[in-house]
């Protein structure tokens, strides 16, 4: 089975847009765990946007699934990380000015500067994910600054299906395996394009958070999530020998 990680930044989004406790993105988290999210994402952004502080503490003592921590590659990030200790960070590039994550990290070319970060993630016993875009140059690179775990960037695929794109990310599915790394995937998926990510090969989990919330808003979150789940494992079901 493929693990759905649940994005709780944009329940935070929608409290912050009018100040106050509501609605709770660790209660929304704890939903989640209840109606079968098998782990909870949430994004720290340098600017606090979305998620603070507070509610970092909160997941990580009131969660009783996994919690991966989004977080720029930071001095700053990675003490809030080593100090926490979640089950796992996944580590991706941020701007101030972008809405939304535009691309994978460039671990290829900031290796001097990731190497340390990630091994005092590592020491704090804190499973390192990086997140990338589907070239085989990046993924090689995550491997050797000691990732555990790459997530594949899907966003040009969401936005533009087309084969080429999923091309691109069967190659990078079996670039993570020749290196030894788990394959996670995630960005701009919805129950209409999930289905072929999810047939990625030896994909082991996804990660998804603006779609689901903002469906939660129109169907409540529970029936998101389950017809999220659904959708996967009818993608899941096809190989690339079956399609």
């Amino acid at each position: 089975m493929i693990r759905l990680g649940v994005n709780i930044d944009h329940v935070a989004t929608v409290r912050n847009a009018r100040g106050g406790t509501h609605p709770d993105p660790v209660g929304a988290a704890l939903l989640a765990a209840m109606h079968g999210a098998d782990g909870i994402t949430a994004h720290l952004r340098e600017d606090r946007r979305h998620i603070r502080d507070e509610d970092m503490r909160r997941l990580r003592a009131e969660l009783t699934v996994p919690l991966n921590f989004e977080m720029a590659a930071t001095d700053e990030m990675v003490s809030i990380a080593a100090e926490l200790r979640p089950h796992a960070c996944c580590l991706v590039p941020e701007r101030r000015q972008e809405v939304t994550t535009e691309g994978g990290l460039d671990v290829a070319g900031q290796t001097d500067v990731l190497v340390p970060k990630v091994a005092r993630l590592r020491e704090a016993g804190i499973r390192v994910s990086l997140f990338v875009d589907p070239d085989p140059v990046q993924i090689e690179a995550a491997a050797r600054i000691g990732g555990q775990v790459v997530e594949l960037h899907t966003g040009a695929y969401a936005h533009h299906p087309n084969e080429q794109e999923l091309a691109r990310l069967r190659d990078g599915a079996k670039a993570a395996a020749a290196e030894g790394l788990e394959l996670h995937a995630g960005h701009g998926l919805t129950f209409e394009n999930v289905g072929k990510i999810a047939a990625l090969p030896g994909l082991k989990e996804l990660n998804i958070g603006h779609f689901l919330i903002g469906e939660a808003i129109l169907v409540g979150l529970p029936a998101a999530i389950a017809q999220m789940k659904r959708a996967i494992a009818a993608g899941a079901l096809f190989t690339d020998a079956g399609r």
